[in-house]
């Protein structure tokens, strides 16, 4: 693997009329990895989610990506640049059908020559819906409509996608299929960067995680180094004290639980 991380975000921090959403944040993705984002309500995921792909400007740090410096870019270039984010709600042009709302995602992204044809083909098989190349996208399922949002992102041709909480509201059988295509554009070359509350899915395909608390990273190591981690299970359960029965079975639920 690349020793060049993918993106590395240096010290960044977002503020809101004094409210500290993002504190000093630094972190490395190195490419090729799935590495999943993950804390407890109002910890700064979407935010950071937002700092990246330039929906928001930071107060303070830098993003860099390839090697590159993104920081304060408006979201088009960035786009330009290679990263795609994957929306938890999608808002397809629901009369329009599956393969003509992938090949407009084709259309934008990434600088440079492009089969349109090829890349939209591609991202259909990627996500696993080329069989509804012809459906229009207002007959599809809930879970349908998830792999749709992951196919325009990747039409983009990025080189990083952002997916925002791809398993939220699906069922097993949804959720399986999901993560069979998260890796399936992982191994097509795409760096992931995930943000997800379906703690089952989370640790079955990430080769990392990410924990953040109030803005700030609290853990960052393996599924399971994080799982065990003290720090994490206070973060989420409120207290790591023995005679807490709670505490007492922490573990477990971060690393079983459905949701977080």
């Amino acid at each position: 693997m690349n020793n060049q991380p993918i993106l590395r975000v240096d010290r960044l921090s977002k503020s809101f009329r004094g409210l500290h959403a993002i504190t000093g944040l630094s972190f490395a993705i190195q490419p090729g990895s799935i590495t999943s984002i993950i804390g407890p309500n109002g910890a700064g995921k979407s935010t950071l989610f937002n700092l990246v792909t330039g929906y928001l400007a930071p107060s303070a740090g830098q993003i860099w990506f390839q090697g590159r410096l993104i920081t304060g870019m408006p979201t088009n270039r960035i786009a330009e640049r290679g990263i795609a984010r994957a929306f938890q709600i999608a808002r397809p042009f629901r009369d329009l059908s599956v393969f003509d709302n992938v090949r407009i995602g084709s259309l934008f992204g990434k600088a440079g020559p492009r089969d349109v044809a090829a890349t939209t083909a591609r991202a259909m098989q990627l996500a696993a819906i080329a069989h509804l190349a012809d459906r229009p996208a207002s007959a599809l399922t809930v879970g349908q409509l998830r792999h749709l949002e992951v196919a325009r992102a990747i039409a983009t041709r990025a080189d990083l996608l952002l997916a925002d909480e791809p398993c939220a509201g699906l069922n097993p059988t949804e959720t399986a299929a999901m993560i069979d295509v998260l890796r399936r554009i992982r191994a097509s070359g795409v760096t992931i960067l995930l943000v997800e509350h379906d703690m089952p899915s989370v640790m079955e395909v990430s080769d990392r995680l990410l924990v953040l608390d109030a803005g700030r990273l609290i853990a960052d190591g393996s599924p399971s180094d994080v799982a065990n981690n003290p720090q994490v299970i206070e973060a989420y359960l409120g207290s790591t004290e023995p005679e807490d029965t709670e505490s007492q079975t922490a573990e477990p639920a971060i690393r079983q639980g459905s949701k977080i």
